[in-house]
């Protein structure tokens, strides 16, 4: 997959999830299969950029070129500046968010909230490509509402102000998760653009990737929430659409090496206190399908210290059968 002089070694992405796709996990799906992934979203804001939150949020240390910082705001030159200084800072690319569809962001007249004024993307787009020398991307969704899909002209619009690559959530920012992922509308924008198109939405198998792409002509797919639990998903997925067989899953002692390397790198990335409470919910995801969790999930949240909750899981992964968890 190519975005403007950068070539991916495959068109498996890995979706931005603030909160969930920080350097240890993007670093984690990379080396299990991902072909890229963008920083979780940064406020266009850069007086905000001194936060703790956010310098972590553009740490990018230890990964791959090119690197990709994903900037979300509703003012042209707010997010034009951003886009410089993401540069400044080690981008490669830049990719606008007009896709989140929480309320904090849409709130702020950010995110998928955009997608209700057409003229106003534009500008943005428009501001963003100017004032970089490098890709701009855009992250969407097909439009506000059910009412109001808007994606494809969007997607023209985008195209025309010089954006190289786009990806596409399946839903409207109504919708948010609910329902079923338009990839027919999906499909629409692909034959009416030539730049790179990311299908997005309800992708949570090889198979299912394939099929996504049979169905929208999509250059690539974009997965994110059933990543969660499941960072080996991108090399089961990649090696489906190589080869179309299926790739045999993890053993226990691979899924528990992977589990405890990403607490290493949580602990090393956050530090202890808020290492440990950032674990939590991986721990949570990566559980979520053993029956018999619960009481140790009950047990690993009220742990403070990063030896003890590493020396739980791991004599908890010892006690798993062979045969869980890594399905």
């Amino acid at each position: 997959m190519q975005i403007g002089p950068y070539s991916f070694p495959n068109p498996v992405a890995l979706a931005p999830m603030a909160g969930v796709t920080d350097r240890p996990f993007r670093q984690l799906c990379r080396r299990l299969g991902a072909g890229l992934a963008a920083s979780e979203m940064i406020t266009a804001d850069t007086r905000l950029w001194g936060s703790r939150k956010t310098r972590q949020r553009l740490d990018h240390r230890g990964e791959p070129a090119p690197i990709i910082v994903q900037v979300a705001g509703g003012d042209p030159d707010m997010v034009a500046d951003a886009a410089r200084h993401a540069v400044d800072r080690g981008a490669r690319i830049v990719d606008i968010n007009m896709g989140c569809p929480a309320k904090k962001v849409c709130n702020r007249a950010a995110g998928s909230a955009l997608l209700r004024d057409e003229a106003l993307v534009g500008r943005i787009l428009d501001a963003a490509v100017a004032a970089v020398p490098v890709p701009v991307t855009l992250k969407i969704r097909t439009g506000w509402a059910p009412e109001s899909r808007n994606g494809l002209r969007i997607a023209r619009l985008a195209e025309a102000a010089g954006v190289q690559a786009l990806a596409v959530h399946g839903r409207t920012r109504a919708c948010r998760f609910g329902g079923e992922a338009e990839y027919d509308t999906i499909r629409e924008i692909c034959e009416a653009v030539r730049i790179p198109v990311l299908a997005n939405g309800d992708i949570d198998s090889p198979r299912k990737a394939a099929r996504v792409l049979e169905l929208t002509g999509a250059a690539g797919v974009m997965i994110g929430r059933a990543a969660q639990g499941r960072p080996w998903l991108f090399r089961e997925v990649v090696h489906y659409l190589g080869t179309g067989t299926v790739l045999e899953p993890p053993t226990m002692a691979e899924v528990r090496a992977i589990m405890l390397d990403h607490l290493d790198r949580l602990y090393a990335f956050y530090g202890e206190k808020t290492g440990v409470r950032v674990a939590r919910k991986h721990l949570g995801w990566y559980l979520k399908d053993r029956p018999d969790a619960a009481p140790f999930k009950h047990r690993i949240v009220r742990v403070e210290a990063a030896a003890e909750q590493y020396r739980l899981v791991a004599e908890f992964l010892d006690k798993a059968p062979s045969e869980e968890l890594a399905a």
